[in-house]
């Protein structure tokens, strides 16, 4: 199976994706739509999260399963140290290499309930995620990825101690990075320039990109993720806070705005989080020139 760096060396700019564990039958559907919706576009990879706080695990690990199977599609698993001991961990990892996925997208985890309560490591578990990139690496040939946060991780003391901890994790093996939630292009370049001036500047580094359709999917981003959004954009959007319809297309120009800026600075490609469903993905990816097909599927919702 491909790995998410061949991709990455095929063709630039690309896009990928990231799904979440469906919760029952009903969302599973869902889901299938919207990966075979996507499909067709050809993203470089698609990735599928654990779920807040490491749950889900067995649905992201059939889900996993089921996209190398019966898709075209190059799969990337997440992995998470959260609630998980070393030989827990050993086993998915098994899992996912006796279906011949090579991809794994390691986090450290945020703590079940509250991402920004203290982390308490599961007494034969992993500490750090770079500890997690080591035990994933000497498990088999697989091409292990990282996360970043833009605006520092909210752990951090400051910016450059947090762009050691992202060096760290590369140093460790990680050879592909994904920058968690960009609001913001130039919190996400300026990430760029200290993981270059570390040395690192050769790991490809994408930007994750939130479609913003609705006011309900800014409050729970900011919610998860414990990452506030600037005051230029919560004013751009106001106005249209009673208007879903005005929200939904100031939101999208927005977030292609800003796609398009990371583009023309060189970033290798586009990360999005699709929240399990394809229409502004779809939107932005062809808005921006990114798919291999230049006409969209059929309209869903």
């Amino acid at each position: 199976m491909t790995t998410v760096v061949e991709r990455l060396q095929e063709r630039q700019p690309v896009f990928s994706v990231e799904f979440f564990p469906p919760k029952d039958d009903a969302s599973e559907e869902v889901l299938w739509r919207a990966i075979r919706e996507l499909e067709v576009l050809d993203p470089a990879y698609v990735s599928v999260t654990y779920g807040a706080g490491g749950s889900n695990r067995d649905r992201t690990i059939r889900t996993t399963g089921r996209i190398a199977e019966e898709t075209t599609l190059t799969p990337v698993a997440h992995l998470t140290g959260v609630g998980h001991s070393i030989t827990e961990l050993r086993n998915v990892v098994g899992w996912y290499a006796e279906r011949g996925i090579r991809n794994v997208l390691v986090i450290r985890g945020d703590p079940p309930g509250d991402p920004l309560g203290e982390w308490i490591p599961h007494p034969e578990g992993i500490m750090y995620a770079s500890d997690l990139v080591e035990l994933v690496s000497s498990l088999g040939s697989f091409c292990t990825g990282v996360a970043a946060v833009p605006t520092g991780h909210p752990r951090s003391p400051d910016l450059e101690v947090d762009a050691d901890h992202v060096a760290g994790k590369i140093r460790a093996g990680a050879e592909f990075v994904v920058g968690q939630m960009c609001f913001d292009p130039e919190d996400f370049l300026r990430l760029r320039d200290r993981l270059a001036a570390r040395g690192c500047g050769d790991v490809p580094l994408l930007p994750g990109i939130m479609p913003l359709t609705t006011t309900k999917t800014l409050g729970m981003v900011t919610h998860l993720t414990g990452i506030e959004p600037p005051a230029s954009l919560r004013q751009r959007l106001a106005p249209f806070d009673d208007d879903p319809d005005g929200f939904r297309a100031e939101g999208l120009d927005v977030v292609a705005e800003m796609c398009d800026r990371l583009l023309r600075e060189g970033v290798p490609g586009l990360h999005f989080y699709t929240l399990n469903r394809s229409t502004a993905t779809r939107e932005l990816v062809d808005r921006l020139g990114l798919a291999q097909q230049p006409q969209l599927a059929g309209a869903a919702s």
